[in-house]
């Protein structure tokens, strides 16, 4: 659910963009207490996790494809909704200035819809379902499992509501269309934030809020991370997602190259042309390992001064 440049208009931009930016001020303030020195890693860890989860598009239906959002398993993994925040901000700059992915200037509504409507649907509906479900460690996944699936569901919304407000697609087509392909590509997110939340309250703990001060390592994590950017993102599904797909079927796909924005994107696509298909690996492990340093670069300079 990335839009790209042309889909949103000039004042949905601006607007979008400021408020974005307004809530990473506080989420940077609000984060500050969290990250010391030792949990820098994780913030790290899992920014790069979920950039390299977003490369690989799961099919769905109807020659429709989805990928991970992330925003409710970052939440959950950094114990915050506002390291959350900083965690998919970073995916999506990363993403859209070397990677061509996501519009320049629709990137304060992409961190809106993902960065923080996604990320604070999924934290507040997982902390109620827990609770609901009697805050045992072993309901945590399912309850972070049905939350992420409804987030990406209200980041779709969202995303219509501002092709409406843009003039883009009318109300009465765009909302239901967005609506009823995320809610496929929801259960997809669902199934792996619950899967990975489960994998990590079995095999690593530390990696969870309130072991983190316990990290174990680095090498599982890491693996992990670029089996799924140098070899998943092979594999990943072609057809369009859900936003594409729609704009599509609705007759605007065409506004997106209507507008140019001349920043460099040496690695557009997540490929180097040069060398075929292992440019895709290549592209992932840059951006897992970019992914990673940003994000570790942010914990540490919004650390408190004594930690």
């Amino acid at each position: 659910m990335h839009i790209p440049d042309g889909f949103i208009s000039v004042p949905v931009a601006g607007v979008t963009s400021l408020l974005s930016g307004a809530a990473l001020v506080v989420a940077c303030g609000r984060s500050q207490e969290a990250f010391g020195i030792r949990r820098a890693p994780i913030l790290g860890l899992t920014t790069a996790f979920i950039f390299a989860g977003q490369m690989v598009n799961f099919p769905v239906a109807g020659g429709t494809s989805g990928h991970l959002l992330g925003g409710t398993l970052a939440a959950i993994v950094l114990g915050s909704p506002w390291a959350g925040m900083l965690c998919i901000a970073t995916v999506f700059i990363i993403q859209a200035v070397l990677f061509a992915d996501g519009g320049i200037t629709a990137l304060g509504a992409n961190i809106l819809n993902a960065g923080v409507i996604s990320v604070w649907v999924g934290w507040v509906l997982t902390q109620t379902l827990h609770r609901l479900l009697g805050g045992s460690q072993g309901r945590l996944p399912l309850a972070a499992g049905i939350a992420a699936g409804v987030s990406v569901v209200v980041a779709s919304v969202a995303c219509a509501i501002e092709l409406v407000l843009s003039e883009t697609a009318a109300a009465g087509l765009v909302l239901p269309a967005m609506t009823g392909v995320h809610i496929l590509i929801g259960v997809g997110e669902g199934l792996i934030t619950g899967g990975v939340v489960a994998y990590l309250a079995k095999a690593r703990p530390d990696l969870l809020p309130g072991e983190q001060e316990q990290f174990q390592g680095w090498l599982v994590p890491v693996i992990s991370i670029f089996l799924i950017a140098g070899v998943l993102s092979l594999v990943a599904s072609g057809w369009p997602d859900g936003l594409e797909r729609v704009a599509e079927n609705m007759g605007f796909i065409d506004l997106a190259e209507e507008v140019r924005i001349a920043v460099p994107t040496p690695l557009a696509d997540y490929e180097i042309e040069a060398i075929g298909i292992i440019g895709t690996s290549i592209a992932g492990l840059l951006g897992s390992v970019v992914s990673f340093g940003v994000a570790f670069g942010i914990a540490k300079v919004i650390k408190p001064k004594n930690a």
